[in-house]
């Protein structure tokens, strides 16, 4: 059995992102591990993504909801740690999961949390990430000379554009985009950005990876969004 660690910030992380790969890694043997800032609650989703981001659209799917309901009956999810009391030895691999809504912003822009994941980086041990959850890796300047991929600008603009007249910003957690600010953390931009297959809708799952985008690289993968979750678990599931 692994042992995994997952840093949350306290609300608004993303559904898919966090449930999906728990699931999956439990069904596999292994223990995620959840840490938040001051470990004094206890985190929970982007509620929109579970009542429907708008007109009841744009949320998770009903797997993904029904396994977020599951896991936060979970002890594990109940009792996180403090990002100060994480060591790196007692975990197997980390994962970063996603989000774009302002919650978010305490887990991604966390120099506190940005050392952690420059240290826990040099072991070599598995890193994960997904969409907004490459932030932290770029922000900690570990990415240089690693193929990635993360939310893609198109996918972040649109969204953006098709809610922005009932939600603002929702869709834009910082001024810059989430691809323009990985990119520019890279060595070289044009051969290790890998920015994928359009996708807008269609959705991996359990059953069907078809949909879903993948970027590995020795010890590190990378995924654009929720719609890559359940081949995102997989991959890191197959370094364990």
């Amino acid at each position: 059995m692994a042992t995994i660690l997952c840093p949350l910030p306290d609300k608004d992380f993303d559904t898919t992102e966090v449930a999906v790969p728990w699931k999956l890694l439990r069904e596999a043997g292994h223990h995620v591990v959840f840490a938040t800032e001051r470990a004094d609650v206890k985190p929970e989703c982007d509620p929109l993504l579970i009542s429907g981001v708008i007109f009841g659209a744009l949320g998770a799917e009903p797997e993904p909801k029904a396994f977020y309901a599951e896991m936060s009956e979970s002890e594990e999810l109940k009792k996180p740690i403090k990002w100060s009391e994480i060591d790196k030895e007692k975990f197997d691999a980390l994962l970063l999961p996603g989000g774009h809504a302002p919650g978010m912003r305490q887990y991604l822009g966390s120099e506190e949390l940005q050392k952690v994941i420059a240290d826990f980086w040099k072991t070599e041990k598995p890193v994960a990430a997904i969409c907004h959850g490459v932030l932290p890796l770029a922000r900690a300047r570990v990415l240089s000379g690693k193929k990635t991929t993360c939310l893609p600008k198109y996918m972040e603009r649109t969204a953006y554009m098709i809610t922005a007249w009932k939600l603002g910003r929702y869709y834009r957690t910082y001024d810059a985009y989430v691809e323009d600010e990985v990119k520019a953390s890279l060595a070289n931009a044009e051969t290790d950005f890998v920015r994928g297959p359009r996708a807008l809708t269609s959705r991996g799952t359990r059953e069907d990876d078809s949909p879903a985008f993948v970027v590995e690289d020795g010890n590190y993968v990378s995924s654009r969004w929720p719609g890559d979750a359940y081949l995102f678990a997989k991959k890191l599931i197959a370094r364990l």
